[in-house]
């Protein structure tokens, strides 16, 4: 008998008219959130859930702005986890202010002559904030009054009106549920919260955005966004054009491969869609017809672009909204692969023939890189047949079976790629991850330091031209297979110059897969702690003692210990006080030590990641040119003067 769901295996329950639940769609969306906002997580990195519901509240105050109702709106974020939003807008209809925002399916999007070219069309945005919050509050202030709701946990618990001075417009505040089903220990991260306000400014010139008492704003654009994000000079100065529901600026740098920003409606898509498909292909159809020669490749070979469409009624291919779907401007209007591709071809066919010196230095690196293609073709030919074979039987990758590139699976966002060091490694992450989503790509030791080399290493290089077959990015983003490419290595002096030299691979060929955030470094724990004399008495004392537990409660249920797994020293220090006297204390010299079963909680739903970023204050150029470059006598006399030597520790402070 099964005590827990009080049935005998192979006896059928009972499944009649009671077994049937119409759930309220506060209730559907506490019990299915990834419906509505994609993966929960804790805050750590840009896309988890909680930056979806700061942008769905947002958004609502956008399309004020877009429709000339409020240039200004204040957020403050308390203690990194809570958030308020003010703006100035017209304000929510103070009649409906309590459907507005609890009520699925209930808004004023629908109507495109109220909000024409709106972000929010569904009518379920700011509601499945509303119940993911333990408190939410709304007010609408209009015409001289206020009406006052709260909310906690999606239920109405008051719903006041009086008088009011204050300007028109909309107030929200809520707090994510930390409940440990939705956002537990979740935190709002400064600079994710920082780039997600700058673009909408980028998009919205002549909105001012008060972030904890910051101004944000641009007065540029496109042009803008382009100057803060590229880390390398461009080569000739950013082409900006606008017209009617349509911006575009582009330049090219010495780089490899291609760099896109696309938005629709103000709404940055991550993924790209039909405008930025529309935007590669006239881009390069219209520069090779100026020239009269040249293939696409070269032509767009180390580009740096950014557009952004205003669409009415667009339809994206998922509720977070980061890939377009739409292949009309309106639904009665023009393809957008031809307004994109009018605007293209006019525009920026005129700009070349007024401006010669920009379209001089543009065909003079269209030369280099058709100079370069050639020159590897031979190379490349042989690389790409030799991968093709390996792919077949290839001993360095186990891969999984659902990838990014898959355009309509729901889980496609989870898969993942760890890039280990050695077979043994690779070994334990094999046998313990999940097959649908991980796969697996083994290093056979330290690769080449590519840094200063040209691309034609990624071909000459078998183990460099298999990763990327593996990953799938020669001709671009578009096809990447793996929506996290995660670098695993040990966390030792061999382990860091392993993970330097694989992230220095991909700042020099493939920038753009760090710079739209695909890249990220596997914490591993550093130590486990535990004292068999510490008795687990059942699994809520797990639950409250140990809330960074990576292994799962019932195999310390059958080990009967308490097991604390620590990434750092202070980590170690709080387990040994916490665990009492005489604690066993391992410290892992490797990812080959761990057994699959321990490893299993590392890269399961807990999974600690730390995103590879790159900004243009990085000066990424002069730290690769000082740490990977060949100035060895200098890098020597640095670690000469700055050489620091711990002394030994207590005996008793010493690990097993």
């Amino acid at each position: 008998m099964n005590e827990d769901y009080n049935i005998t295996v192979g006896e059928q329950t009972d499944y009649g008219d009671d077994n049937i639940r119409t759930l309220t769609g506060t209730e559907h969306i506490r019990l299915r959130p990834g419906m509505y906002i994609g993966r929960l997580g804790d805050g750590s990195l840009p896309e988890d859930g909680i930056y979806v519901l700061l942008k769905e509240v947002i958004d609502n105050s956008i399309d004020e702005f877009k429709m000339h109702a409020g240039d200004r709106i204040e957020i403050t974020v308390e203690d990194n986890l809570r958030v308020a939003v003010r703006d100035y807008g017209r304000g929510i209809p103070q009649g409906k202010m309590i459907e507005a925002v609890s009520v699925l399916n209930t808004g004023g999007k629908y109507d495109s002559k109220a909000f024409k070219k709106s972000i929010g069309l569904n009518g379920v945005g700011v509601k499945a904030v509303n119940a993911l919050s333990t408190h939410f509050e709304v007010r609408s202030y209009r015409d001289g009054k206020v009406r006052r709701a709260t909310f906690e946990r999606g239920k109405l618990i008051s719903d006041t009106t009086e008088d009011s001075q204050d300007e028109n417009g909309t107030y929200i505040y809520f707090e994510p549920d930390n409940d440990v089903k939705l956002f537990k220990d979740y935190e709002f991260h400064d600079d994710i919260v920082e780039t997600m306000l700058r673009n909408y400014t980028y998009l919205n010139t002549g909105l001012t955005i008060m972030y904890n008492g910051r101004r944000i704003l641009s007065r540029h654009g496109l042009e803008d966004l382009l100057k803060d994000r590229m880390t390398t000079d461009a080569l000739y100065p950013i082409v900006h054009l606008q017209g009617d529901d349509i911006e575009v600026a582009f330049t090219h740098a010495n780089q490899y491969g291609e760099e896109y920003y696309s938005f629709v409606n103000g709404q940055h898509t991550t993924q790209g869609g039909t405008h930025q498909s529309a935007f590669k292909e006239h881009i390069a159809r219209t520069i090779k017809e100026f020239f009269g020669k040249y293939e696409y490749g070269d032509i767009r070979t180390g580009i740096v672009a950014a557009i952004a469409i205003n669409v009415e009624e667009p339809v994206f291919e998922s509720q977070t909204k980061i890939k377009l779907g739409s292949t009309l401007m309106a639904p009665d209007g023009e393809t957008i692969n031809k307004y994109v591709g009018d605007f293209i071809k006019l525009q920026v066919d005129n700009y070349l023939h007024i401006h010669g010196d920009v379209a001089e230095v543009l065909e003079s690196k269209i030369k280099e890189s058709e100079r370069d293609r050639k020159a590897m073709a031979g190379i490349t030919k042989l690389a790409r047949e030799r991968a093709k074979k390996a792919n077949l039987h290839n001993r360095k990758l186990r891969d999984c079976r659902i990838h990014f590139s898959d355009a309509k699976d729901d889980r496609k966002e989870e898969s993942c790629i760890f890039i280990t060091e050695g077979d043994s490694a690779s070994g334990s992450i094999t046998k313990s991850r999940d097959v649908n989503t991980q796969a697996v790509f083994s290093l056979r030791g330290k690769p080449l330091n590519t840094f200063g080399l040209t691309k034609k290493v990624v071909y000459e290089n078998e183990e460099f031209n298999l990763l990327q077959a593996a990953l799938d990015i020669e001709e671009g983003l578009d096809t990447l297979r793996y929506n996290k490419v995660i670098v695993a290595t040990d966390a030792d002096v061999d382990g860091m110059h392993i993970r330097l030299l694989t992230i220095t691979f991909f700042l020099q060929f493939f920038p753009e897969l760090i710079k739209k955030g695909h890249v990220y470094v596997l914490q591993t724990p550093l130590f486990r702690v535990r004292n068999r004399r510490t008795k687990i008495k059942n699994k809520q004392v797990i639950a409250a003692e140990d809330t960074k537990l990576a292994a799962t409660n019932s195999k310390q249920t059958k080990t009967d210990f308490i097991t604390r797994y620590c990434y750092s020293e202070e980590e170690r220090l709080q387990a040994i006080s916490d665990l009492g006297p005489d604690p066993e204390i391992t410290r892992f010299k490797g990812l080959g030590e761990i057994s699959p079963e321990e490893f299993a909680g590392f890269i399961g739903p807990d999974i600690r990641l730390e995103q590879v970023t790159l900004h243009k204050t990085d000066q990424v150029q002069k730290l690769l040119e000082y740490y990977m470059g060949k100035n060895t006598m200098e890098r020597q006399n640095f670690i000469i003067d700055n050489l620091v030597i711990e002394e030994d520790r207590p005996e008793e402070d010493q690990y097993e």
